[in-house]
């Protein structure tokens, strides 16, 4: 059995992504971002009340680097993962966990548009600052992906799943005009099935009700 915990434009989207992707059965407990998240029973699955949670044959994994790496090694037919010892294994493991150097400043720029709901709590300052350090992850991505079409040379893994994610909901506040094959890449991955298949459904409750947060706006 597997079921996942899952809050729509999230990190979980990235689980929800790698899940169709792997093709596995699997039941999508969808919930609200509110207060909801820290009830006794929702932390006794994610201790700091936050998704991904993924529930597997009596486990709890909590953790989006983690869940990727644990079911990559679990279904390992699908080629999505890099097994130890591979030659592209280092590689996978970095840009893996890279997603989450990106995430880390598109959750900053979340906070700073939407969570704090006055205006004198927010600063323009922090959200350039957090939308330039984004633009620089994208630096990192477009040279990665020169004579590439996917992060490894060996094709699409759940390392461009990783990155894709958290590229795709970084651009609500910084635009990747500037890096064309990031564009690319971008285009190409999030046309697969797998990826149309995590976007919001019509029912489910939305962060993002703008497409772009520009860094000034207050």
């Amino acid at each position: 059995m597997i079921r996942l915990h899952h809050v729509p434009q999230s990190r979980s989207m990235r689980s929800l992504w790698l899940l169709h992707e792997l093709g596995v059965e699997f039941e999508c407990i969808t919930h609200p971002f509110d207060k909801s998240l820290r009830s006794a029973d929702y932390l006794a699955l994610s201790p700091a009340g936050r998704v991904p949670a993924l529930e597997i044959d009596g486990q709890v994994l909590f953790e989006t680097a983690a869940i990727t790496e644990f079911l990559c090694e679990t279904f390992p037919d699908a080629g999505l993962g890099r097994a130890p010892g591979a030659a592209e294994r280092a590689d996978w493991l970095v840009w893996v966990h890279f997603a989450e150097t990106i995430s880390q400043h598109a959750a900053a720029l979340t906070q700073q548009h939407l969570m704090l709901y006055d205006d004198a709590m927010r600063s323009p300052i922090v959200m350039k600052l957090e939308a330039a350090r984004i633009g620089k992850c994208y630096a990192a991505v477009e040279e990665r992906l020169q004579g590439r079409d996917y992060l490894l040379d060996g094709g699409f893994s759940a390392a461009d799943v990783s990155v894709g994610q958290a590229v795709y909901m970084s651009r609500h506040f910084a635009k990747t005009d500037d890096f064309p094959a990031v564009e690319a890449w971008l285009d190409r991955i999030t046309s697969r099935d797998a990826f149309q298949k995590s976007l919001p459904t019509a029912s489910d409750t939305v962060l993002y009700e703008k497409e772009f947060y520009p860094a000034w706006e207050v």
